[in-house]
Parts: C-alpha cells; sequence; structure tokens
C-alpha cells in the first residue's frame, strides 16, 4: 500500500497512533545490563586490594620501625662503648704505686661504667675480666606501624669493650 507521494506508508508504530494504546510488555524480565558472574569471582579484586594493602602497610612497617630500630642499636652501642671507656680507665693506683703495674680496679671499673649509663639514661650489664671491662646495653623503643599488628617495641643490644693499657703494645718493624 502507498501514500499520496508514492511512498510505502507506515504500519504498525507510528507517531499518529490512537492514545490508549499500550506498549507489549513480555513474559520474562528484562535483562540486566551487567555481565553474569562467572566461576565465583565476584568480589575477588576486594579481596585482593585488602592484601596488597596489608602487604604495602607491613612494608611500610619494616621501614619505618626498622630505621627505629636501627637507631635504637647505635644508641646502645654508643652508650655501652661510652660506658666501658669510663671503666677502663680507673686505675689500680694502689698497685701502680707499690710495682709500676698499670691495671684496671675492677670494683671501681664497674661502678663507673654503671655510673656513666645511670647518667646516659640506659640500663646494662657490667663485666671486668683483667684490664677488660665489657658493658652490653639493651635499648627498646615504641613501634609506629607495626603496632597495628601486634609489635609494640623495637629493642636493640649491643656490647663494646674497653681494655686499659700503659705505653706501647706493638713497635713497628
Amino acid at each position: 500500500m502507498r501514500g499520496a507521494a508514492g511512498r510505502p506508508r507506515r504500519t504498525g508504530n507510528s507517531r499518529h497512533q490512537e492514545p490508549h494504546q499500550q506498549l507489549h510488555q513480555p513474559d520474562r524480565p528484562i535483562p540486566s545490563p551487567r555481565k553474569p558472574v562467572v566461576n565465583g569471582e565476584r568480589g575477588s579484586v576486594t579481596v585482593f586490594t585488602a592484601v596488597i594493602a596489608f602487604a604495602l602497610l607491613l612494608c611500610a612497617g619494616l621501614m619505618v620501625d626498622g630505621g627505629a630500630k636501627i637507631r635504637a642499636y647505635r644508641e646502645a652501642y654508643a652508650a655501652a662503648e661510652e660506658a666501658a671507656r669510663a671503666g677502663a680507665g680507673q686505675l689500680n693506683t694502689a698497685r701502680a704505686y707499690a710495682s709500676g703495674q698499670f691495671e684496671t680496679d675492677p670494683a671501681r671499673a664497674s661502678a663507673a661504667a654503671r655510673a656513666y649509663l645511670y647518667t646516659a639514661g640506659h640500663a646494662g650489664a657490667v663485666a671486668t675480666t683483667g684490664n677488660q671491662v665489657r658493658v652490653t646495653v639493651t635499648v627498646s623503643r615504641p613501634a609506629f606501624l607495626l603496632s597495628l599488628i601486634g609489635i609494640d617495641t623495637v629493642t636493640a643490644t649491643a656490647s663494646a669493650a674497653a681494655r686499659m693499657f700503659h705505653g706501647i703494645e706493638q713497635g713497628q718493624p
């Protein structure tokens, strides 16, 4: 069937349809624009993101709190070294005057090393053997990021020894 201009006439849905005509509703639901879930992978990106975020937080914690542990070790070593030097400088004056031998007085050496540690604000162990004084110091610092996983402190222990000697121990050939 042709219209007045020789064009085919439209049939069906047209702008000039009856005003009360209803559209045909299908019997099945309209499909969702989302793709169907394949192999149960729904939410897998969220789990992956959580695992990666935790790993990055752990790495950052190791860097920050690892640096704090290195600083604590340096502080412990410096305190142990200075306390050992303070102890090793305590001469047994009675023996030096009587026989001319220079050696460390063990009681005074221990007391001097402990006094240095106390003044510096550290606690440690002091041992004397002959002319040698060995001091061990432990320093603890609070952890920043690792405290999120239950590691509250970083601890470093350092030991240093000093000994007293008199004169030249070894000559050059």
